[in-house]
């Protein structure tokens, strides 16, 4: 189990854990820096509860005990502070803030998401799926609404490094088209929630031909983590008028750039070559550089 990442996990999961488990997640959000300082009793008398309720958290998030978990949290605690990132950044924005504010809100964000996806990220996971991309006949991407677009930022990224993949936006296309995938293919499916039928239905047909699924969700005991082979989870940040499903696009982002990136390593050749032959091609159309007047009669 890795160290980071814990707090952004707990965080996204909160809405869904039972009541006393969620008294003690909200304990552990309030006050991390002391969570990292208190003992198993101090924590459940704050919380409201008993030591086996901790205990049970603990391993709800994979760590064996209490000191497991508190390591962790003491661990990515202490990068924040490092980094000066504020763990309980108020993500309010009300109808009158002036920019900067609504800017400052975003931009924390945004890169609280990034570094909580980053600290849980599974890298043998994505090993595993870079490796089976790079060999695939077909790679197929799925999801809807804002998902769909990180889907669709995938697979442009990938046809330019020559990997025979598509995007499909059409759920009777996207089915149709998993149904023709084999061993050896993978279809990468995208949802926040990891609820959205359309996509889970589209990763089981996917599944029961042989091909690697992979899910890219916020939750990784979601239906959707239930039928894929890989599960990569991202972690969210919540402001006014940014509801999660509408957050999660920079931290999915994220882990399919980490998959593009270690498949063009395994492929480099192969993407240079691609690079250079499509640079070629769209290069007529970009306008020449201005050049600099300081240095034109020197």
């Amino acid at each position: 189990m890795a160290e980071t990442g814990l707090l952004g996990r707990v965080r996204t999961e909160l809405p869904t854990l039972p009541d006393a488990l969620q008294r003690v997640a909200e304990q552990i959000l309030g006050e991390p820096e002391e969570t990292a300082r208190t003992t198993i009793v101090d924590l459940a008398e704050r919380a409201g509860t008993s030591t086996a309720t901790i205990t049970r958290f603990c391993r709800f998030f994979g760590y064996r005990g209490y000191a497991e978990l508190r390591v962790a949290v003491a661990t990515e605690t202490g990068r924040a502070a490092q980094a000066r990132w504020d763990t309980d950044i108020d993500h309010d924005i009300t109808p009158d803030a002036p920019l900067d504010r609504v800017l400052d809100v975003v931009a924390s964000a945004d890169a609280r998401a990034i570094q909580d996806t980053a600290g849980q990220v599974d890298l043998a996971a994505v090993e595993r799926v870079a490796a089976a991309v790079a060999t695939a006949q077909r790679v197929e991407l799925f999801g809807l609404g804002s998902s769909g677009n990180a889907a669709r930022e995938m697979a442009f990224r990938l046809e330019r490094i020559r990997v025979p993949c598509w995007h499909r936006s059409d759920p009777h296309t996207a089915l149709t088209n998993a149904a023709l995938l084999g061993p050896g293919d993978v279809a990468i499916g995208l949802s926040h929630s990891g609820r959205t039928r359309e996509v889970i239905e589209v990763l089981s047909e996917a599944a029961d031909h042989g091909a690697l699924t992979v899910a890219v969700t916020s939750f990784p005991r979601s239906p959707l983590a239930e039928v894929a082979d890989v599960v990569l989870t991202t972690a969210v940040q919540e402001t006014t008028f940014r509801l999660a499903a509408l957050s999660a696009l920079h931290s999915q982002l994220l882990v399919l750039d980490l998959i593009y990136v270690a498949v063009a390593q395994r492929t480099y050749e192969r993407t240079t070559e691609a690079f250079e032959v499509t640079a070629r091609a769209v290069d007529a159309h970009r306008l020449p550089r201005k050049r600099n007047r300081t240095t034109e009669g020197s």
